[in-house]
C-alpha cells in the first residue's frame, strides 16, 4: 500500500510535474512571443525612424524654399525699382519735350517779329555806315551803308532765331509718345520758324523789297 501510495503519490507528483512542464511550455512560448514583441518594438521604432526620414528631408528643404521666396521678393523689388526709374526718366523726358515745344513756338514768333538783338545789330551797321560815308561817297554807297546793311543785319538775326525754332520744333514732332498739346507746340514752333526763315532769306537777298535807288 505504501508502494502504491508512493507510486500513486509519485504519479500524482509526476502529473503535476508534467503539468508543470506543460505549464512551463506556454511560459517559454510567451517568453518567445515577448522576445519577438521586444524585437518587433525596435523594428517598429526603426520603421518610425525611417518614416521620419522624409520629414527630416522636408525640414531640410524648408530653408531652400524660404531662400527661393526671398530671391523672388528681391527680384520683384528690383523690377519695381526699374519701373520707377523708367517712369522717372519718361517723366523728365516728357517735361523736356514740353519745354522744347514752348521754346520752339517762342523762337518762331521772335523770328517773325524781330528782337532787340536784331535792332542792336541794325543800329551798329548804321553807325558803321555813317563812319564810312563821313568822308564822302556816292549816293548809292551811302544808301547801302546806312540802310541796306542795317536791313540785312536784322534779317540775318531774325533768320537765326527762325532756324533754331524750326529745328527744335521738328525735334519735338519726331519724338513719339508725347501728349497732343506738346506736339501742338512743336508743330507751331516748326511752322513759325519755317515762315520766319523764308521771310528772313527774302529780306536778306532783297527779294521782297529792294534797296531804294538814288533817282527813284
Amino acid at each position: 500500500m505504501n508502494t502504491k501510495d508512493t507510486e500513486k503519490t509519485d504519479g500524482t507528483k509526476a502529473t503535476p510535474e508534467a503539468g508543470g512542464e506543460a505549464a512551463a511550455t506556454p511560459s517559454a512560448e510567451e517568453g518567445t512571443a515577448t522576445a519577438t514583441a521586444t524585437q518587433d518594438g525596435p523594428t517598429t521604432h526603426s520603421d518610425g525612424d525611417v518614416s521620419a526620414a522624409p520629414d527630416a528631408a522636408g525640414a531640410s528643404d524648408a530653408p531652400d524654399a524660404a531662400d527661393v521666396t526671398d530671391a523672388s521678393d528681391e527680384a520683384d523689388e528690383a523690377d519695381e525699382d526699374l519701373e520707377e526709374e523708367a517712369a522717372a526718366v519718361a517723366g523728365s523726358s516728357g517735361l523736356l519735350s514740353a519745354a522744347a515745344g514752348v521754346v520752339a513756338a517762342g523762337l518762331g514768333i521772335v523770328g517773325l517779329t524781330g528782337s532787340w538783338t536784331g535792332r542792336v545789330a541794325a543800329e551798329r551797321e548804321t553807325l558803321l555806315g555813317q563812319i564810312e560815308t563821313a568822308e564822302g561817297g556816292s549816293t548809292a554807297e551811302r544808301i547801302s551803308a546806312l540802310y541796306g546793311d542795317a536791313w540785312h543785319a536784322t534779317a540775318l538775326v531774325n533768320g537765326m532765331f527762325a532756324l533754331v525754332a524750326l529745328i527744335v520744333g521738328l525735334t519735338v514732332l519726331t519724338r513719339p509718345g508725347k501728349p497732343g498739346w506738346v506736339r501742338a507746340f512743336g508743330l507751331g514752333g516748326a511752322v513759325l520758324g519755317g515762315l520766319g526763315l523764308l521771310i528772313s532769306i527774302a529780306m536778306y537777298f532783297d527779294l521782297i523789297l529792294s534797296l531804294p535807288a538814288a533817282g527813284s
